[in-house]
């Protein structure tokens, strides 16, 4: 594989100075989102250079260094747990990104980012899925990005000893929900991330019907934050909750071109996957069976269309971000 290949191409294209951009720690329960951006002197060997995930903290500790020694420039951003809270977790890893690349004492010409969504750098950039296993520059921000959070997980045990975050680093460990039950969360703990936790305790307290109350609760606030959003672009509401014994359509709303049926799915902050992923072949198959029934029993000479509107949504008091995929599936 040629680890250089998407710099090369960069340089093919007029660019001179190619920068690496990755993050570390969106997924964990606890303590700060932190991406790193590096540039490498093109073409440069740094045996064992490889994704960060697929090395053990021994030898990223040792490329580290190599790392910072050899780079053009490099420099560490994050976003703390109250940024993440506030923002959702994607925006807070946007938010690192940029404030890595920011910081940067010297300029790049272009960035590869490695993911499938643009975190809008201020310079010419690229996403690559997958990148820190294709690309030596982003494989060295990977790393950097890593042993960065690492470092300051290690010292937040100082802080917070009995949780032991230098056993899991704020991850979703057996441990980690152990050490949760028995002391609650911690100043540096993700609130938005304690849903599972916090559901659970609320189950152990109030029993499974309050657990399905406020599910309910929370998917029909969903709903009319959805219904707001498009009756704003125009939209008329022709039915809402319409059930059959096939399955439920969240919503029907129609333009003057299409009848269109909505999937409104609220998002959990950790996960980044398109909203469409998330509705299953099966749950496709049944909606459009549902909306086939309803298209059987009212007049209506529209397209029908079958849309997705995912929601971040951290609580009831934060606004909420609202993605429309339109012909979702």
């Amino acid at each position: 594989m040629d680890f250089w290949h998407y710099e090369r191409d960069a340089i093919d294209r007029g660019y001179n100075l190619i920068c690496g951009v990755d993050e570390a720690g969106r997924g964990p329960l606890a303590g700060p989102v932190f991406a790193a951006a590096v540039i490498l002197p093109f073409g440069i060997v740094i045996p064992e250079l490889d994704d960060s995930k697929k090395l053990s903290e021994t030898k990223r500790e040792l490329l580290f260094d190599k790392i910072v020694s050899v780079a053009i420039g490099f420099s560490i951003g994050s976003a703390d747990h109250k940024e993440i809270d506030e923002l959702n977790i994607l925006q807070a890893t946007f938010l690192a990104m940029n404030r890595a690349v920011d910081s940067l004492s010297t300029n790049p010409d272009f960035v590869l980012v490695d993911g499938n969504r643009d975190p809008v750098l201020k310079y010419r950039s690229q996403c690559i899925t997958g990148g820190d296993g294709k690309s030596a520059s982003i494989a060295a921000a990977s790393i950097l990005a890593k042993v960065s959070r690492d470092r300051f997980m290690l010292k937040m045990t100082e802080k917070f000893p009995q949780y032991v975050f230098e056993k899991h680093k704020g991850y979703g460990t057996r441990l980690h929900y152990e050490m949760l039950n028995e002391y609650g969360p911690s100043e540096i703990h993700r609130h938005s991330f304690l849903k599972k936790w916090k559901a659970t305790e609320l189950e152990k307290t109030h029993g499974k019907s309050s657990l399905i109350s406020e599910a309910r609760r929370r998917g029909e606030w969903g709903e009319a934050i959805a219904k707001t959003f498009l009756i704003n672009k125009d939209y008329c509401v022709a039915d809402q909750g319409f059930r059959s014994k096939f399955g439920e359509i969240d919503l029907v709303v129609k333009n003057q071109d299409h009848i269109v049926f909505v999937e409104v799915k609220l998002r959990k902050n950790s996960e980044f996957a398109h909203a469409c992923e998330f509705v299953s072949k099966d749950k496709q198959r049944k909606i459009k069976t549902t909306a086939s029934l309803w298209l059987n029993t009212h007049n209506n000479n529209l397209q029908p269309r079958f849309d997705v509107i995912e929601i971040y949504a951290i609580d009831d008091n934060a606004q909420p971000e609202i993605i429309h995929i339109e012909n979702a599936f």
